[in-house]
């Protein structure tokens, strides 16, 4: 999809990064890898409004399912608004066209997934098994969730993370066979070296 006889790496940035000073720098980092990379944005403070509205109207996780998707997509509106390297995609076509075109898709998914029988309307779907999804559907080898934490062993247990509920309880299967990283907030400058040499970037995610 890259033009270049590569597949392109799925980035989730995620929604933490949303007010972290950070958050440029990332960015910065990631459309130096135009044409190689597409971003799917978590859904941060947008996604959290939905979840404390559910509380409080009790509306159900279908409904709440479909404003969790419009919350990422308002993360991917503020986010391609900080740089001119980044454009909104919201289908398979716009994400080839805009890989070719040597620019950063940064996903809307709420067009895809809600025609998507395999995408549960649940709070144990987030962006990250979301990310995995989409990586499976434009042929990704790899996938990076960027998050706010630091690793301490390498790789990392793909069942601690669901433990420690750093990733969400749908991944493991969405995952598939897909190679999984996970990067800290300060990996920014290493990520983006790794990306540009062809390598994996981030702490590999083990399934065992």
């Amino acid at each position: 999809m890259t033009g270049a006889g590569d597949s392109p790496m799925v980035i989730k940035l995620g929604g933490s990064h949303a007010l972290s000073p950070h958050l440029q720098d990332w960015l910065d980092a990631v459309s130096g890898c135009a044409g190689k990379v597409v971003i799917v944005p978590g859904g941060g403070p947008f996604a959290d409004t939905v979840r404390i509205a559910q509380e409080k109207m009790g509306f159900d996780d279908r409904a709440a399912h479909r404003m969790a998707l419009l919350a990422m997509e308002q993360y991917a509106c503020a986010l391609a608004s900080l740089d001119t390297k980044l454009t909104l995609a919201d289908s398979l076509a716009a994400i080839r066209r805009t890989l070719a075109q040597r620019r950063v898709p940064v996903w809307c998914p709420v067009r895809m997934t809600l025609r998507a029988k395999d995408v549960p309307c649940s709070w144990e779907v987030t962006s990250d098994s979301l990310a995995a999804w989409l990586s499976g559907r434009i042929g990704a080898r790899r996938m990076l969730l960027v998050k706010q934490v630091t690793m301490s062993t390498d790789p990392v247990r793909i069942d601690d993370l669901v433990t420690r509920a750093i990733v969400d309880k749908a991944f493991p299967a969405m995952l598939g066979d897909l190679e999984a990283f996970i990067a800290g907030p300060g990996d920014f400058a290493a990520t983006a070296a790794a990306i540009r040499r062809g390598r994996p970037a981030g702490i590999r995610i083990a399934r065992q």
